[in-house]
C-alpha cells in the first residue's frame, strides 16, 4: 500500500476517507505525508512543510524523536495493550503519579480516557454522579462561557458555543446547558464587576439546577483563539464555592506549557475540582487524556449509589499512550520548555506585529506559544491552503482566525519562516 502513487493515493482518499470537518467529493486539497521529523513533514512529492500546527497542538517534541521512539520501542518489547478492568500495568501508575505531581496539589485521583472530548464526558459524568451521590439529582446541567469548544461527542457538544460554535445542527437534541457571556477582560487586565455580571446572574438563579461550571481557562481554543483575564477564573471560582458548584478546567488544548505555564490555572493560582488533560500528554504520538479530581469527588461518588464511577473505555490506559505520556514529561522535564515558549512568544510577536496594520486584520494576539491573527472575514479555505503549502509551511486555519502553535523545539530561522509566510499571505489578502 505505502507503494501507491502519490496521484493513486490522493484518489483512493477522495473516493473512500473522510477528514475532520469536511465534506466527501468536496475537492478539498488534501496533501499525503510519507514522514515527518522535527518540525518538517515531509509530502509525498518531496516538498517538506515546516509545522505551525504541533498536529492540532499535540506534539510539543516535534516528531520522530528518539526519546519519544525509545519509550515506544521498549514498551511494545513488554506489551501494547491489555485491559484496565480488574488488571494494572507500571506505565499508567507513574503516568497517573506524575500527573498528581504536577497538577493542582487538590488534585489526586486520575481517569484515563481515549481523547479530549472522552476527558470532558467523563468530567461532566462526575460532577452528575457527584451530586447525585450527595442527595441533590436535580443538579445535573452546566454552566459555561459562550465561544467555548470542548469537543465533538455529544455532552462535550451541549457545551460548546450554541450559536457561534460547529455544532448548532445538534441544538434541538443536545441538553440545554446555561451560556453565559465571554470575559471581555483581556489577558492581563482585571475582571470588573461587568466583565463577570453574566456568570454572577446565571449561578445566582441557576445554581440548584447546575452540577458545574466548565471553561478553558485563560485561552478559549478552537471556539475562537481568545485570551482572557486570570482574575476572571479567580471570581468565578469563588462564585462557584459560594454556590455549591463544582469547577471543571478543561486543560486540552492549554495543559502541558503552551501558554507559558505549565497548566494555564497557574497564572490565577487555583485550582478545579475537575480537571481535564489531552493533546500534548503523549507529545503527540498516540491518543490518550485524563481526567483528574478530588479526594473529596473521587469518594463522595465511590461511595454512594451504584457505588462506582459509571465509565470505562476498551482502550483506556494503554501501556504504549501511557509510555508515550512518560515519555512526553521525562522531556519537559530534561529540557528548558519555559524558555523556549518565551523565545517563540518573542518571535511570533515580532514577526507578526506587520500584520495589525492590515486592513483585513481585525486583531493580533500572542499568549506564549500561541499566535492569533483574527481576520475581519472567514478565509476561503480551498484557495489559502495551498498558498501556505506553496510557501514551505503548514498551517490550518479555520473561521476568521489564521494561528500558530509550533512545536516547542523549534528554531528561530523557522519561526522566521513561518511568520513571514503568514504575513506575506496576509497581505495579499488585504
Amino acid at each position: 500500500m505505502h507503494n501507491l502513487s502519490e496521484q493513486k493515493l490522493i484518489a483512493l482518499d477522495h473516493a473512500h476517507v473522510w477528514h475532520p470537518y469536511s465534506a466527501m467529493g468536496s475537492g478539498q486539497p488534501v496533501y499525503p505525508v510519507v514522514s515527518a521529523t522535527g518540525v518538517r513533514l515531509t509530502l509525498a512529492d518531496g516538498r517538506e512543510l515546516i509545522d505551525g500546527m504541533s498536529s492540532w497542538w499535540s506534539a510539543i517534541h516535534g516528531y520522530n524523536h528518539p526519546v519519544m521512539n525509545h519509550a515506544l520501542q521498549a514498551q511494545m518489547g513488554n506489551m501494547a495493550h491489555v485491559m484496565f478492568g480488574g488488571l494494572t500495568h507500571p506505565p499508567a501508575v507513574e503516568l497517573a503519579q506524575q500527573l498528581v505531581a504536577l497538577t493542582p496539589a487538590s488534585l489526586q485521583t486520575v481517569f484515563f480516557a481515549d481523547s479530549g472530548s472522552v476527558a470532558v464526558e467523563v468530567a461532566m459524568k462526575m460532577a452528575i454522579q457527584y451530586w447525585h451521590a450527595k442527595g441533590q439529582p436535580d443538579k445535573q446541567r452546566f454552566a459555561t462561557l459562550r465561544h467555548g469548544y470542548h469537543g465533538d461527542t455529544f455532552a462535550a457538544m451541549s457545551v460548546c458555543d450554541p450559536v457561534a460554535g460547529m455544532h448548532t445542527l445538534f441544538s434541538d437534541v443536545l441538553t440545554r446547558q446555561f451560556f453565559v457571556d465571554t470575559p471581555q477582560c483581556r489577558f492581563g487586565e482585571p475582571c470588573t464587576d461587568a466583565h463577570i455580571a453574566s456568570l454572577v446572574k446565571t449561578l445566582e438563579t441557576e445554581h440548584p439546577h447546575i452540577a458545574a461550571l466548565i471553561l478553558e481557562p485563560i485561552v478559549q481554543g478552537a471556539g475562537g483563539m481568545r485570551f482572557y483575564s486570570a482574575d476572571y477564573l479567580k471570581k468565578a471560582h469563588a462564585l462557584c464555592n459560594e454556590h455549591n458548584v463544582l469547577l471543571i478546567f478543561d486543560e486540552i488544548a492549554t495543559g502541558f506549557g503552551r501558554t507559558g505555564k505549565l497548566f494555564a490555572c497557574e497564572y490565577a493560582n487555583i485550582a478545579p475540582d475537575i480537571l481535564c488533560l489531552g493533546k500534548a500528554l503523549t507529545g503527540g504520538y498516540l491518543t490518550l487524556a485524563a481526567t483528574l479530581t478530588t479526594n473529596n469527588v473521587a469518594e463522595t461518588i465511590s461511595t454512594g449509589k451504584p457505588g462506582l464511577f459509571m465509565h470505562g473505555p476498551t482502550f483506556m490506559a494503554n501501556p504504549l499512550a501511557c509510555a508515550a505520556g512518560l515519555a512526553s514529561l521525562q522531556l519537559l522535564r530534561d529540557t528548558p520548555w519555559q524558555q523556549n515558549v518565551q523565545r517563540i512568544a518573542r518571535s511570533l510577536e515580532t514577526g507578526l506585529a506587520p500584520c495589525r496594520a492590515f486592513e483585513s486584520v481585525a486583531d493580533v494576539r500572542v499568549l506564549g506559544a500561541i499566535g492569533v491573527i483574527e481576520l475581519h472575514h472567514p478565509v476561503e479555505m480551498k484557495t489559502l491552503q495551498p498558498r501556505f503549502v506553496d510557501a514551505g509551511v503548514w498551517v490550518r486555519p479555520f473561521g476568521k482566525l489564521i494561528y500558530l502553535m509550533p512545536p516547542f523545539i523549534i528554531n528561530d530561522n523557522d519561526l522566521t519562516t513561518l511568520t513571514q509566510a503568514v504575513t506575506s499571505i496576509i497581505a495579499d489578502l488585504s
